[in-house]
């Protein structure tokens, strides 16, 4: 693995079309949920924040890394995201996103370099099976549509690791949801590479639910590209806002 320090990027934050079906991506919908104007998507931020990331680690990191992602104030459009890695008492690798004045953290993703470990079973309820081949909007230059000027993906046919919570998103968005919705928290461990265009199937289990700002949901999943195991979540979001 490199020793790489990863080194501060900035972006201006922009969401991309697929992702107008939640309403809370577009400035009607967001400020009928009371928002200032439309968020940005979460898995977008994460793209922005695994930036430093790639930059300094290359696709090892990719390959066989993986973080602990935490959206705490939702990304506007057009706001100016600066990912700032620090290294946390412990030598973790933090990096957050920061919009000017306002010096705490949106979002924060807590990184390691290597762990392959698939995370044990836990019970709960199973959602159907998804299987599908890997689309343009899920591919190799997601995070450049997104303003993302690191090409690496784009050179070697990867795909970019920002996909995999949003495949993660688009489970919720069929099984789960009701009406405007928040990615909140996500662990990602990721165990391989994938090429574009691959056939994915994602197995998904619920092991939680609660309530705190909304109903929550909290889902255990595996990724698999092409028959391999290529990324496993814990994913979590405000299933339902109108809940209280």
């Amino acid at each position: 693995m490199s020793t790489s320090i990863p080194v501060e990027w900035s972006a201006v934050a922009q969401n991309l079309p697929e992702h107008a079906h939640n309403k809370i991506h577009t400035d009607e919908g967001a400020r009928a949920a009371g928002f200032a104007g439309a968020l940005v998507a979460g898995v977008t931020t994460y793209a922005y924040l695994v930036h430093p990331l790639v930059a300094a680690w290359g696709l090892d990191w990719v390959e066989c890394g993986g973080c602990e992602l935490r959206l705490r104030v939702p990304v506007l459009q057009n706001d100016l995201v600066r990912c700032a890695p620090r290294t946390d008492s412990d030598d973790t690798v933090v990096v957050d996103a920061i919009v000017d004045p306002d010096t705490s953290p949106r979002a924060v993703v807590r990184a390691w370099q290597a762990d392959t470990r698939v995370q044990a079973e836990r019970p709960g309820e199973d959602l159907p099976v998804h299987r599908f081949a890997l689309d343009d909007n899920h591919g190799p230059d997601y995070a450049v549509r997104a303003g993302d000027d690191l090409d690496i993906f784009v050179e070697r046919g990867i795909v970019h690791p920002a996909v995999w919570p949003s495949l993660a998103n688009g489970v919720f968005s069929k099984e789960l949801v009701r009406g405007p919705w928040i990615h909140t928290r996500s662990r990602i461990t990721h165990h391989a590479l994938a090429r574009a265009n691959a056939d994915i199937e994602i197995t998904s289990r619920v092991v939680d639910r609660f309530v705190r700002s909304g109903e929550r949901a909290v889902v255990d999943m595996t990724i698999r590209a092409d028959g391999a195991i290529v990324c496993s979540i814990e994913h979590e979001a405000i299933i339902d806002l109108s809940v209280q």
